[in-house]
């Protein structure tokens, strides 16, 4: 025979080990086994109860069911009662036996032992499934027309249960719903409320799934004639007096004011005419409510969920975000935690309802009467949240704040997002520079702030920051006027010397910066702060100018460091070039000297993307001072030896006597290619266009570019105003019969329509590898999109072919490539509709 459950708990409880107690309840599982199997009556009531101790410590005890649903059947309601409670705890609703319990269930719902009919409810209000609750709702349905209270309350959240098992019997139900509201019995009220909630529920997604208006179905016709009746009653609890049985806290049954605010926030919500007649008794729940007591924050919270939800006033709304502007202030991080969740879901909602209502944004100045403008009074104590040492309460308040920048606030809240960044997990760094971003591309004052705050950014974390911001600020840079330029070259050039060489991305937009205006770090800049003037003086700041062998050397430094990364040396060596002709008559010769070394260093680099840039910006810099690099023979010796020009010019190549010369065209190319990059306004170019400027073909891709290198081949074999130095930004050559090669169009390849534009696209981007040009071989196909830092394409081994006459060393392809599909504009920040990009022409990137 088992022991009893007081000795099997009393054994458990002396256990030392987890190893005693696992096998003080295998043994008596066991024991268990064998009396059900032996049929032993008298102690399956105790069985069960010990089973259900288990249960609670986590062992298995499904052997077990079929003893509660024995029990359920016992005569006695002490073994009847067990048999319930294991059958509540011991089943589930997916358990193939409970369909056994449906006649035990159906025989005691008609018991006339209200306790025995109390069980039989409870445990169709927990486990009845759409099958069982199809079979008992009749014998439900007569329990909410019982005289006894008891059963009525216990009816209403078993019908709770089977509405929401079998939907389609909602409506047979809603008239005797609405006569229970008037029961005098608070059980039954609490309960009713309950149900109604449910029932609106299970309406509006009935009508959902049969394509009707779910705010105009019958049920909910008929729920709103009770909203007076529902109003009466929430001020009856507000104005009532003591009662003993339902105070929480000195707070008059708040369980059932929170019932009935859920309720009238179903029944308020697209309904204008309900909406209008519970802001009064919203605006005394408001008000009158303490907030001393945890019951109080309850109803109030419940309160501020209701006036949000509903069609409420102006007014009511500036109350609802004061009282979360008080739960703010409370020590409770749980009260704090909603506070913020539910100011930014009612902002969120707010700004949708203006957007889809087409109306223009609120005023949010101090004077303006909505939620908006009171959330911004309690804008410092979101504030206060970011230094929080609760993580989930900082984001939170991050979140909001977002929500709240203006353009008249947007200056403080930056730099308070600027402050939490340097503070905050490194996870969460590049999500709050994407914010950053979004906040200072919209609400900027000017361009001298947007442009330091970006900088600012890339600052403090340009190792986490996305290729999007890092190109973003250089795109801002780039189309900012000449007096930004000086002042974002001259503040990138301080945090590349105050870095440790970790904030990759600062490095890549300052070297950049860097190349293309290093001239204006030759002359000093000074500028006044915008918040100068608040702090009642004006206080200047001074950049002091600079040499160029110290800007080299700043650059030097950072490519030298073991943990400068690949990309950057490459945005370097274009700094170089560059900056040889920024520095061309500066009376600096030993900068351009040491320029000129550290091109020539890298060309014999082991990365082949550093070698292949070192040549080429070689070769630039050589014919822009009107040079030319030795000639290179050709592989193979034929009758007519000839030697081969690094540009591709064979028709302007000067006489042998000019050693070492080259032609003009060539050399005003070169000089083009190093010059700064031109800025085309990105709003001008998206609306031409929008309005079909620019020739595409059927399928949306530019169709132009057979037709305009057609044309320009027909033009002449001389060499364009761009000679064959334009290869390097996608152009296509043109093999001519006398050898030499014509220059393109300044399209690039196989993109029509395309513009300057193409010169700041993708700066960060990686392209899929290409195959590398071999002299004696065909070319690579040109890349779609102009990349300035693309690494090198990947080395490949083509056949060997006969020598072509005049190849060109930059990759000047005798056949057109295949057109390619048009890249994503890159100026499209913010997930506008991309466009075509226009023809590149101007500078190396």
């Amino acid at each position: 025979m088992s022991m009893k459950l007081r000795d099997l708990i009393r054994k458990v409880r002396q256990c030392k080990t987890a190893a005693e107690e696992r096998a003080v309840i295998a043994k008596e599982s066991a024991m268990i086994r064998t009396a059900i199997r032996e049929e032993q009556v008298h102690f399956r009531h105790r069985n069960v109860a010990k089973l259900l101790f288990m249960h609670m410590l986590g062992y298995p005890t499904h052997f077990g069911q079929l003893e509660c649903m024995k029990l359920t059947a016992s005569p006695h309601f002490p073994e009847k009662r067990i048999g319930y409670l294991g059958m509540l705890l011991l089943l589930s609703e997916e358990a193939e036996v409970l369909m056994l319990a449906t006649n035990a269930l159906k025989s005691d719902l008609t018991s006339d032992n209200k306790f025995v009919a109390g069980l039989a409810l409870v445990a169709i209000g927990n486990l009845a499934t759409a099958d069982m609750s199809r079979d008992l709702a009749p014998e439900v349905d007569k329990h909410l027309k019982s005289p006894l209270s008891y059963l009525r309350k216990k009816a209403c959240l078993a019908m709770a249960r089977c509405l929401n098992k079998c939907p389609d019997m909602v409506e047979d139900f809603v008239e005797r719903v609405s006569s229970l509201l008037k029961d005098k019995s608070h059980g039954v009220l609490i309960t009713v409320v309950q149900l109604m909630t449910q029932v609106l529920m299970i309406d509006y997604q009935n009508a959902l799934e049969e394509d009707e208006d779910p705010f105009d179905t019958d049920c909910r016709k008929a729920f709103l004639r009770l909203v007076p009746y529902l109003c009466k009653m929430l001020r009856n609890l507000l104005g009532g007096g003591y009662s003993g049985d339902h105070d929480v806290g000195g707070i008059s049954d708040p369980f059932l004011q929170v019932q009935l605010l859920t309720l009238l926030r179903l029944l308020g919500t697209n309904n204008e005419q309900a909406s209008e007649e519970m802001n009064d008794v919203l605006a005394q729940v408001a008000t009158n409510t303490e907030t001393s007591k945890n019951a109080g924050n309850a109803i109030l919270y419940e309160c501020v969920q209701t006036i949000m939800g509903v069609e409420s006033e102006d007014g009511l709304r500036v109350l609802a975000v004061n009282i979360l502007g008080r739960f703010l202030l409370n020590r409770d991080n749980n009260i704090r935690y909603v506070a913020l969740n539910t100011l930014a879901k009612c902002i969120v909602e707010q700004k949708q309802n203006e957007r889809d209502s087409g109306l223009v944004a609120v005023d949010t100045g101090a004077d303006a009467n909505n939620a908006m403008s009171a959330l911004q009074r309690h804008r410092t104590t979101v504030v206060d949240c970011l230094k929080d040492p609760d993580v989930s309460i900082r984001q939170r308040a991050l979140e909001l704040i977002y929500h709240l920048v203006n353009q008249d606030n947007v200056e403080q809240l930056a730099a308070e997002l600027l402050n939490y960044l340097v503070l905050c997990p490194r996870e969460h760094r590049s999500d709050i520079c994407s914010r950053i971003l979004k906040v200072v591309d919209r609400f900027s004052p000017d361009d001298r702030w947007r442009v330091d705050t970006l900088i600012t950014t890339l600052t403090i974390a340009g190792r986490e920051a996305s290729a999007a911001v890092q190109s973003a600020t250089t795109v801002y840079i780039s189309r900012a006027p000449a007096d930004i330029h000086a002042f974002a070259t001259h503040k990138l050039l301080k945090a590349i010397r105050d870095d440790d060489g970790t904030q990759t991305g600062l490095l890549s937009v300052g070297i950049w910066c860097i190349g293309e205006f290093g001239d204006l770090l030759l002359q000093p800049y000074t500028y006044t702060p915008s918040s100068g003037a608040s702090n009642g003086g004006i206080t200047s700041i001074t950049f002091m100018q600079l040499d160029p062998s110290s800007i080299v050397n700043t650059i030097e430094l950072v490519t030298q460091r073991r943990s400068c990364p690949s990309h950057v040396k490459e945005r370097a060596l274009t700094a170089y070039a560059k900056l040889s002709n920024r520095f061309e008559g500066k009376g600096d010769a030993a900068a351009l000297t040491r320029l000129e070394t550290l091109l020539q260093t890298q060309s014999s680099s082991k990365s082949l993307e550093l070698q292949l840039r070192a040549c080429e910006y070689n070769a630039l810099v050589s014919a822009s001072k009107g040079m030319k690099l030795p000639p290179i023979k050709k592989p193979e010796v034929a009758k007519d030896p000839t030697e081969i020009d690094l540009f591709g010019d064979t028709s302007a190549v000067v006489p042998e006597s000019d050693n070492g010369a080259v032609s003009s065209a060539v050399i005003a190319a070169a000089k083009e290619a190093l010059a700064r990059m031109p800025v085309v306004d990105a709003k001008v170019l998206q609306k031409r266009m929008s309005t079909g400027d620019f020739p595409d073909g059927a399928d949306g891709s530019a169709a132009a570019a057979p037709a305009l290198k057609a044309a320009a081949a027909t033009n002449g074999s001389a060499p364009s105003a761009g000679g064959d130095l334009l290869d390097i930004f996608g152009g296509d050559a043109v093999p001519t019969t006398n050898g030499g090669t014509t220059a393109a169009t300044t399209t690039t390849d196989s993109k029509p329509g395309s513009s300057d534009m193409d010169l700041l696209a993708g700066l960060f981007d990686t392209p899929a590898p290409a195959p590398s040009t071999d002299l004696a071989g065909a070319a690579p196909l040109a890349p779609t999109t102009v990349d300035m830092f693309a690494p090198a394409p990947t080395t490949s081994n083509p056949a060997p072919a006969p020598p072509t006459p005049g190849m060109d060393i930059f990759g000047a392809d005798p056949t057109p490539a295949a057109p390619a599909p048009a890249p994503i504009n890159p100026m499209d920040l913010y997930a506008t509709p991309a466009a075509p990009a226009m023809p590149a022409a101007g500078g190396v990137g």
